[in-house]
């Protein structure tokens, strides 16, 4: 039997977590293979780049996919579990779970819309594999169009998993998370950046001293907030007061969750300079500068070299 695509996988793989247990994400892999009844040639069959197998890369999408779209947890590195809409899918499509299915989980919509935010303003739409639209358009994209759309992909997904990882992690970890961001940035670099939550400094997590005398600093607040808990107009009141009483004129207000409309207005009211950071434009940063993440794959693609062969 051939190698299965990742939506195929979908459906199988969500019913092999039906059972509530935590699975490690390498058993998925394998129960998929046995499930399948893949030769050891298959099993074996490396990506072209030759560094994952081909069934364990199709797996990992499709757990992906799943997660984006809140039918599967990962309560731990490598551990996957089910979720009561994960459950709920089983019942409700007993043939097939596949990308149109997840169009009717918000969570893979707002991830969706992440992915086409993500594409450049002059770029053309785009039809993949992954899409409910008919296959020719395919045919007519450039491999250099698939790899933008992979790429483009790849990072609304991760952009979603690391953002989950910092709400999973306790107020002090994600005080942390937020320094490590700030100096991969470039931020104090000639002077220093610390979190100053553990002395008591109320009001504020951190400062940047932009330069060795810690005359140029920047004070920042970071709020560990679930998506449903947005930070208002009082937060921002309450932090400008805390730059106040430092004779500070610059902050940066970071959150895993988003601003209201009052929040943003009073940040543009008051007279020190207040920069919002919220939970896209996050992991966002995280992603760029490379905090809580890996490189993976490069794809080289090449061209042939006209003027090579003229000058021959």
């Amino acid at each position: 039997m051939t190698i299965p695509d990742f939506q195929t996988l979908m459906r199988p793989a969500l019913a092999h977590l039906a059972d509530g247990q935590i699975h490690r994400s390498r058993e998925v892999k394998e129960a998929m293979s046995d499930l399948y009844e893949l030769t050891p040639e298959e099993r074996a069959q490396m990506l072209p780049s030759g560094r994952q197998r081909t069934i364990d890369n199709r797996v990992a999408w499709t757990l992906t996919y799943l997660s984006q779209a809140g039918l599967v947890e990962r309560p731990s590195r490598g551990h996957l579990t089910i979720t009561d809409s994960g459950r709920e899918a089983l019942t409700t499509h007993p043939e097939r779970i596949d990308m149109k299915t997840l169009e009717a989980y918000p969570a893979y919509v707002e991830f969706r819309e992440r992915t086409r935010e993500a594409s450049p303003k002059s770029a053309a739409p785009l039809q993949t594999a992954e899409s409910s639209e008919a296959p020719d358009d395919l045919a007519a994209a450039t491999p250099s169009d698939l790899v933008e759309q992979a790429r483009r992909t790849n990072r609304a997904a991760v952009e979603g998993d690391v953002l989950k990882q910092a709400l999973a992690l306790s107020p002090t970890g994600f005080e942390d998370l937020v320094i490590r961001l700030l100096e991969k940035m470039g931020y104090g670099r000639a002077g220093s950046v610390e979190r100053t939550s553990a002395t008591g400094d109320a009001g504020v997590d951190g400062i940047i001293s932009q330069d060795p005398l810690g005359l140029d600093r920047i004070y920042v607040q970071a709020k560990r907030y679930a998506v449903d808990r947005p930070i208002d107009r009082p937060r921002i009141h309450e932090f400008a007061g805390a730059l106040l009483g430092k004779q500070g004129d610059r902050g940066v207000f970071i959150t895993t969750s988003r601003f209201t409309r009052g929040a943003e207005e009073e940040a543009d009211r008051i007279n020190a300079r207040i920069e919002l950071i919220d939970g896209p434009k996050l992991a966002e940063l995280l992603v760029t500068y490379g905090v809580g993440v890996q490189a993976d794959e490069t794809v080289v693609l090449y061209r042939l070299d006209e003027d090579f062969f003229e000058a021959l």
